[in-house]
């Protein structure tokens, strides 16, 4: 079994097992190869460089010893094979929900999600996306700090557990996404800057030092990352990556690492015949990430839509610190309904500079919406989900724009009935002294905040057995109210396209009246967000009534002439006869 491993700079190379060391050759590009036994390297190996400590395989495909522990051997042989008929959804048709596999059940494993897979089915889902899997230092956290990129996380199964997870997953229908972190690594367990110069300390990250994707011996380092990409799709089946924060991947050469990336993605694609999605998190309002390269875009299929979110919470949660004070009201809704983006270039107080460019040529299935995420709720000091902090009439509303809107709706898990459970920051940083340096400036972060109180201490255990979801909720009246609410939202969506071609969204409103209506293929939702009862004008057509937040009873009636009257705090969704 022949092992190599990129060192540029390195003397020598060794690899070494229990019983021996074995002395690798390099070739003229940096890799050192060497033959070893495969039954050998069933024990455990890494490598020692210049003689020095031995380390983990950068390209280490598990470590069930943890981050410093010795890498080993992959077994997928055993995994369940994937149906080659499968195909899934195109985005437009798609509903993504989000989900952390430590904190979606209370085992936190590949097996025990793959029990609530039937619930996802049942509500109409078409997409996971799983939050980071790559290893990273203790038993549980939100993944984003991952070390080995190649190796998912012991604690939630094996490599063959999780192919076996998305197998499950594409016998019932649904698409599965990972979220990939490609801006940083974490700071415990990260030994790439001893093999070679995978960072650059030109720019930097918020998180940590910046991945050297453009100077000197940077090609590999970009065929590092993009072959993790191609393993995550290619090994495990994955449909498609999220990448993390793609405004923090610093990439200044002609063609950009991440339209590299997206050009090795169609190249997978059309060798294995299966339809793959890259969808990019960026808070730079950049209709680049998504225009063909022709174009002097980056070609990727879609990306996260922030405004959206943030016109929705500031208008409904009433808060105004940091970059919700850019919202205001209303207004700033219809934009995001109509536009996708509010800021399309003009100045933004939070930034103190002008923000984000106009979406010509972004088509709505390439702009992802949501109204609640991980961040949005476990960034927050005590970890609110919007169910804490607003009422089920305007949780109804919310939901409404989100699954009704023209972009592609992303849920966060356990939204979809309300839950009561925060999901709060935690981590299990082995390193005692960045374990305090953590909930250190956990508490300092929210000094100037409005929340007050003990802020939960990332570290302390009960951050993360808090977080986990609360099944027998959906068996409560008032969760069980928000679930079918959601179903029947979500079966609404999907069969509108039946009914007329889509067109534009067609948004009007009253801020002073508090009353909103857009219509979009076929279906029109109207939203009384005052205390007293609103007329609002119908558009000319034929409509009838198909959800009220209020009463179930009246769905299929006609509408009553030119106008609805809806009660205070109400949603009515009609949609065109026939």
């Amino acid at each position: 079994m022949i092992f190599s491993v990129w060192a540029p700079a390195a003397k020598s190379v060794e690899l070494v097992t229990p019983v021996r060391r074995v002395a690798l050759a390099v070739d003229d590009k940096g890799y050192w190869q060497g033959e070893l036994d495969e039954a050998e390297a069933r024990a455990g190996y890494r490598y020692s460089i210049d003689g020095g400590m031995p380390l983990p395989d950068p390209r280490s495909r598990w470590q069930p010893e943890g981050v410093h522990g010795a890498s080993y051997l992959r077994e997928l042989q055993g995994a369940t094979a994937h149906a080659a008929h499968f195909r899934p959804k195109a985005l437009r048709e798609a509903v993504i929900y989000e989900l952390h596999v430590g904190t979606f059940t209370p085992a936190g494993t590949y097996a025990a999600a793959r029990e609530r897979l039937d619930h996802l089915v049942d509500l109409g889902v078409t997409h996971l996306e799983l939050m980071p899997l790559a290893t990273f230092p203790g038993r549980h956290g939100w993944g984003y700090d991952g070390v080995h990129l190649y190796a998912p996380l012991p604690a939630y199964g094996t490599p063959a557990e999780l192919a076996d997870f998305v197998a499950a997953c594409h016998e019932r229908g649904l698409a599965v996404l990972l979220d990939v972190v490609y801006n940083h690594l974490g700071p415990d367990g990260n030994y790439l800057g001893a093999y070679g110069p995978y960072f650059t300390d030109r720019v930097k990250t918020p998180w940590g030092e910046a991945v050297n994707y453009d100077a000197a011996q940077s090609d590999q380092v970009r065929k590092f990352v993009i072959d993790n990409a191609l393993m995550w799709l290619g090994d495990y089946r994955f449909d498609g990556l999220r990448l993390d924060a793609v405004h923090a991947i610093f990439s200044f050469e002609a063609v950009h690492v991440l339209e590299d990336l997206a050009a090795a993605v169609r190249k997978l694609a059309i060798e294995q015949d299966r339809e793959l999605v890259l969808i990019a998190e960026s808070d730079l309002n950049d209709p680049r990430l998504v225009l063909p390269a022709a174009r002097g875009g980056f070609a990727l299929d879609a990306h996260w839509a922030d405004d959206f979110h943030h016109a929705l919470h500031r208008y409904f949660a009433d808060e105004g610190e940091g970059y919700y004070a850019d919202y205001h009201g209303l207004p700033d809704i219809a934009t995001a309904l109509a536009q996708g983006y509010v800021y399309q270039g003009q100045y933004s107080s939070f930034r103190q500079r002008r923000h984000g460019r106009a979406p010509r040529g972004v088509t709505p299935d390439q702009l992802v919406v949501c109204s609640q995420n991980h961040d949005q709720i476990g960034n927050r000091a005590r970890g609110e989900r919007l169910s804490m902090l607003v009422d089920a009439p305007k949780l109804k509303a919310i939901a409404a724009l989100v699954l009704l809107s023209p972009f592609v709706p992303l849920l966060f898990q356990g939204e979809e009935w309300g839950a009561s459970t925060p999901f709060l920051y935690f981590t299990d940083h082995e390193n005692a002294e960045l374990g305090r340096l953590v909930s250190e400036g956990r508490a300092r972060e929210f000094e100037s905040f409005r929340w007050g109180g003990e802020i939960p201490d990332p570290q302390d255990a009960s951050s993360f057995e808090r977080s986990k979801l609360d099944w027998a909720e959906t068996a409560i009246p008032r969760h069980a109210e928000i679930l079918d609410w959601y179903r029947e939202l979500i079966a609404l969506r999907k069969s509108r396209s039946r009914h007329v071609a889509p067109g534009k969204p067609k948004v009007r409103f009253d801020a002073k009246a508090q009353w909103l209506r857009f219509e979009y293929a076929g279906v029109l939702a109207t939203f009384n967000f005052a205390s007293e009862p609103r007329r609002i004008a119908l558009p000319a057509g034929e409509w009838e009534l198909a959800l009220d937040s209020q009463s179930r009873e009246a769905a299929g009636a006609p509408a009553a002439g030119a106008q609805s009257e809806l009660p205070a705090h109400s949603t009515r969704i009609f949609r065109v006869k026939g």
